[in-house]
């Protein structure tokens, strides 16, 4: 018998912000003799799964590395499907983000997306920007050593300009440069699909992240696991570099 996690789950402790790596899809596919696209179409399902199971519960932020800048050197073929399939599933979902108040958001270097692709991406992002029940943030063309070294550019033209002095910059002013600027960082980092990676997605903000691997390949994630990894993360105790007795003096519920 399945053990129901969403009933264990702490609704007054819950993560503000999951991001997940999505990976499995083409192994999941040739499993079943398919072509990696199938394996696509099937893992836009499970998004839908999670983003319906972040909102149950009331997580407020979830991230999904949804194509890294390193998948565009994939082939051509694989590319332009991948690029169809993200356009005609946001534009598939619009509707239903704003009939259950979630807004969409978009992390990466976007401009070198297709035009068509830039621009209903866009169009989704204004129509659901208002929504605040769920943030659906989608790391597109995004590697976080781009957007360190996106961010250390603006730094350094704003610094050239005198908008900013050297000495001042530090952690925060740093973080107002990145993509997730008006984001938590993410309490849980999960990968699917047995692989122990984290593939250049936000270096800088899962610093303090707690850490999850799932062995289950991306189409077959379900809610369920996802819940079993919420309970887990709040069995979890999180020190962010104190000793445990520390955390007890500060936290004395946690005795």
């Amino acid at each position: 018998m399945t053990v129901s996690f969403k009933k264990k789950i702490d609704l007054n402790n819950l993560p503000k912000h999951i991001a997940i790596i999505m990976d499995g899809n083409g192994r999941w596919a040739k499993l079943r003799n398919k072509n990696r696209h199938y394996g696509h179409r099937q893992g836009t399902k499970t998004v839908k799964r999670i983003v319906e199971a972040c909102a149950e519960i009331g997580i407020k932020n979830l991230t999904l590395y949804t194509f890294s800048t390193e998948n565009w050197n994939r082939p051509k073929e694989e590319v332009d499907a991948l690029m169809d399939l993200l356009v005609n599933s946001i534009n598939k979902e619009l509707d239903n983000l704003i009939k259950n108040n979630i807004s969409l958001k978009v992390i990466g270097d976007t401009k070198k997306l297709p035009t068509h692709c830039y621009e209903i991406i866009e169009k989704c992002v204004e129509l659901t920007k208002n929504n605040n029940r769920l943030n659906l943030i989608m790391a597109i063309s995004y590697s976080s050593r781009w957007e360190i070294v996106n961010a250390v550019k603006n730094i350094a033209n704003d610094v050239k300009k005198g908008k900013l002095l050297p000495d001042s910059i530090n952690d925060d002013i740093f973080c107002n440069y990145l993509s997730t600027k008006d984001i938590p960082d993410p309490e849980i980092l999960i990968r699917t699909s047995g692989e122990y990676r984290i593939s250049n997605f936000l270096l800088w903000q899962i610093a303090y992240s707690e850490l999850f691997f799932s062995n289950k390949l991306w189409p077959d994630f379900s809610k369920n696991d996802l819940f079993e990894i919420i309970y887990q993360f709040q069995k979890r105790e999180r020190r962010f570099g104190k000793t445990t007795e520390q955390i007890k003096i500060t936290n004395p519920h946690l005795s």
